[in-house]
């Protein structure tokens, strides 16, 4: 029997935020931060809301956790985001120390992973574990959904 928390429940989570972004009109992107099985931290896309280009998921996500937490470090702490972190949202998950990023869909266009050199040196700590493809299709689907649609209009 799997355990309810696992990466496809947490990640859920996040695609519900993503669909919340959407529907606000946003990249539909959706992070939550977990300590243990708890989540301490959410966020979406927000970057039109807000009028701030700094709005990602992540970084919202980050906020949320840091305030939470009542420290800057996250250590002990997973990622879930629907899709790969851009080098902004990377360079923000480096100094935040996270344990472990698991991310859906991958980013060909603008990830973090396209500024990993080839001895695998990436802008992520050095601790941090990294897993990609958890409801690839899913989070992936989504993003494509949004932009055919921004292109219809």
């Amino acid at each position: 029997m799997k355990p309810l928390f696992n990466e496809t429940y947490f990640m859920k989570e996040a695609l519900l935020l993503a669909e919340k972004a959407k529907s606000e009109g946003e990249i539909p992107v959706g992070a939550v931060i977990v300590a243990g099985n708890r989540m301490i931290g959410k966020g979406y896309n927000q970057t039109e809301k807000l009028n701030d280009t700094t709005a990602h998921a992540e970084m919202i996500a980050l906020t949320s956790a840091f305030q939470f937490m009542g420290a800057k470090y996250l250590p002990e702490c997973t990622l879930y985001v629907t899709l790969e972190p851009c080098p902004m949202c990377a360079g923000a998950l480096h100094w935040s120390k996270i344990k472990k990023i698991v991310f859906g869909a991958s980013d060909p266009v603008r990830g973090h992973s396209l500024y990993s050199d080839k001895k695998g040196k990436s802008l992520l700590h050095e601790a941090t574990e990294v897993h990609g493809g958890v409801m690839a299709k899913k989070c992936g689907q989504l993003v494509k959904d949004f932009f055919k649609d921004l292109r219809e209009k």
